[in-house]
């Protein structure tokens, strides 16, 4: 139960943070932002829509999931989606260091809360999953 509360208050923080960003790439797809910043690269949007509207689906998702899981087709699937967004986070965590190089607490943040998610919902499900075979 303290592991799903700790998920849910994850995803809290991972939706402001989503909330905040999305709000930012509609100031800047007004032109209302000046100057560089994360939200005007192509990295993001990932196909075709701004990261930060994934992330806005994403973390309540999670955060509704992790309470009514209750069969294994259910955890193994909310295991891909937290995997599949920890990989993109290692993608754009790289994309930040190296590529733009620039600075966004923001989505820092959000990819922190990727990867706790990910070993959450891993502690949480995989041995259930396991136990029971694939």
């Amino acid at each position: 139960m303290i592991v799903r509360a700790v998920i849910t208050v994850l995803c809290g923080v991972g939706l402001y943070t989503s909330l905040f960003m999305l709000r930012k790439s509609i100031r800047a797809a007004r032109g209302e932002i000046h100057g560089p910043s994360v939200v005007k690269t192509p990295r993001a949007h990932l196909f075709g829509v701004p990261n930060s509207l994934l992330g806005s689906l994403y973390y309540p998702a999670v955060a509704v999931a992790v309470w009514f899981v209750r069969s294994q087709l259910a955890a193994v699937v909310l295991l891909l989606v937290a995997f599949s967004a920890a990989a993109t986070s290692v993608v754009l965590a790289y994309s930040l260091l190296f590529v733009t190089r620039r600075e966004c607490p923001f989505c820092w943040t959000s990819h922190a809360i990727n990867w706790a998610l990910l070993a959450l919902c891993g502690w949480l499900f995989v041995p259930d999953v396991l136990s029971r075979g694939i």
